[in-house]
């Protein structure tokens, strides 16, 4: 981490964490944050639902939730970018406060719901971004009070799409009421159906993932992957924000809403394990959860990602975390004699099963 990433970090830490948020993207915007460019070396080169990436390392979504910030975080390291949810309508989202730092455990409270300016506007802002090696996808959401949900996760698709190098459908956020109950058999057949005939209509398909929760039993995960291989989805990310919030220290703990960062990486990446498990390996997985070292993106990868994603790790250690975890694991791929990401892709998963 430089001097001027410590000291922003110092700064935004000492005001209201979801105006802190919103000042990083301000700052990354107005070429305040210094950016390393494209990370990538031979050995890092990542084939990913077809999409090329330099690197397997992805922002996960939540962070621009409204695609303002584009231009620069394509410069910050990343592999890959997801923004969003976004929702058919614009909607402001849950009451603040919102947003918690838990500082002892290097976590993240939330319980935004799914605010964001709707698909029009964040539409018309990825349609007029400027195409680069680093794919852009888009996190699909639906209404808080809507009375068709798998019709807005489609909605949102069909007015996207066009724009994306690929779309998520995210039926695991715990912040807007029941959205997780779509995670069951008859729910998420239905809904995927919806979803994919919408990307057969579209003039040129994308890949499509599914977002889960990590508070799933093993036989849930087993019935997701089912219904996921069924469906002809192309991947799916593990995992969203867990309501567990056993052995946390910090005073914010009790908050309602999803947690994220250091506490969920065990938990996230059992799941992971199991998915790859129960898809044999067939599928391409994106692990997300707890990251924040080379090693932990090096062990997600083992355990059965092809690739991986971070956010809440960056509260804490900044956008030159992206760059070091990148440089870390060709490092580790090269140590163990692996040519691509792909021939470590699941090398160690039975121990998390």
């Amino acid at each position: 981490m430089t001097l001027i990433e410590r000291a922003g970090l110092a700064i935004l830490h000492r005001i209201d964490p979801e105006r802190g948020h919103g000042l990083s993207l301000q700052a990354l915007r107005m070429g305040l944050v210094p950016l390393p460019g494209l990370v990538t070396t031979p050995r890092l080169v990542t084939e990913l639902a077809g999409m090329t990436l330099a690197n397997p390392v992805g922002l996960a979504a939540g962070y621009d939730k409204n695609a303002v910030a584009l231009a620069a975080l394509g410069r910050a390291g990343f592999g890959f970018l997801e923004v969003g949810a976004a929702t058919p309508r614009p909607q402001p989202g849950n009451p603040k406060p919102r947003l918690f730092r838990l500082t002892e455990d290097r976590a993240v409270i939330n319980r935004f719901g799914f605010n964001n300016d709707g698909m029009a506007v964040i539409g018309t802002r990825l349609a007029q971004r400027t195409r680069g090696a680093v794919p852009v996808g888009l996190n699909l959401g639906a209404n808080k009070d809507s009375a068709d949900r798998a019709g807005d996760f489609a909605a949102v698709l069909a007015a996207c799409g066009p724009h994306v190098d690929f779309a998520t459908v995210n039926v695991s956020s715990p912040n807007t009421e029941k959205l997780r109950d779509l995670q069951g058999r008859a729910a998420l057949t239905a809904l995927l159906a919806r979803v994919m005939e919408t990307r057969t209509a579209l003039a040129r398909p994308i890949p499509v993932f599914l977002k889960i929760a990590p508070d799933l039993t093993p036989d849930e995960i087993s019935e997701i992957a089912d219904v996921a291989l069924q469906a002809g989805i192309d991947g799916i990310v593990a995992t969203n924000t867990t309501l567990d919030r056993h052995g946390l220290k910090s005073e914010s703990r009790d908050q309602m809403g999803g947690l994220s960062g250091a506490p969920l990486f065990e938990r996230s990446t059992r799941v992971l394990a199991l998915l790859s498990q129960a898809t044999g390996g067939t599928m391409p997985l994106i692990g997300v959860g707890g990251i924040s070292s080379a090693q932990q993106a090096y062990d997600k990868i083992r355990a059965g990602a092809s690739a991986v994603q971070l956010y809440s790790a960056l509260v804490y250690d900044g956008l030159s975390l992206v760059g070091d975890i990148a440089r870390g694991l060709d490092d580790m791929l090269a140590r163990d004699g692996h040519d691509t990401v792909a021939a470590a892709v699941g090398s160690d998963r039975a121990r998390w099963l």
